[in-house]
């Protein structure tokens, strides 16, 4: 059986066409492709290409887990989420994922460990996510980069999942990483 952490998550380039860059950033780029679907016209379609993320659950002594405020201006709101960070330089998947912790939280950690990963909006976007949970955390100062307003809010494990299930956290990688990683806890 394949372990589906461990599994390759590679584009099928048979199901990727070609297209042409109509935009690049920094951080990602947008494609444009004819796509041409058995039974139907071929139309135009647009992809955003990202090299892919982290996303960090970092669990605190006595059960209680690491969140943090962050403004969002694309959605015009601050939102609580678990740290995370573009694959935006050369470096491992845990080295990336530690260094997220550190810059966002302050935290340091004895161990990372990866317990799966999924595709952001595969509708649009190639942007593959990888969750790792840290333990064994020290606290230091935060460094980050210009621009970002992070706060700090360490809250319970029961209630950070309740707040997934309540609405009060609306965005979709800590949902998903925190439901991921309950079920995991669960289960074993």
């Amino acid at each position: 059986m394949t372990d589906p952490v461990r599994a390759s998550h590679t584009p099928d380039s048979q199901l990727r066409p070609q297209g042409v860059v109509v935009y690049q950033s920094k951080r990602f780029q947008i494609v444009q492709f004819e796509e041409n679907k058995k039974g139907s016209p071929v139309r135009l379609r647009e992809v955003i290409e990202h090299p892919g993320s982290v996303v960090i659950i970092p669990l605190i002594e006595g059960d209680r887990i690491c969140l943090i405020a962050n403004r969002r201006p694309a959605v015009g709101a601050t939102l609580l989420e678990l740290p995370a960070g573009t694959l935006d330089r050369p470096e491992e998947l845990e080295q990336a994922a530690r260094r997220e912790l550190s810059e966002e939280t302050g935290y340091a950690a004895v161990t990372v460990r990866p317990i799966g990963s999924y595709w952001m909006s595969p509708g649009i976007l190639c942007e593959r996510m990888h969750v790792f949970v840290a333990e064994g955390l020290s606290a230091g100062p935060q460094a980050l980069e210009p621009g970002e307003d992070i706060t700090l809010n360490v809250v319970s494990w029961s209630d950070a999942i309740a707040m997934c299930l309540d609405g009060r956290i609306e965005d979709a990688k800590t949902i998903a990483s925190l439901l991921m990683f309950d079920a995991i806890r669960r289960n074993t």
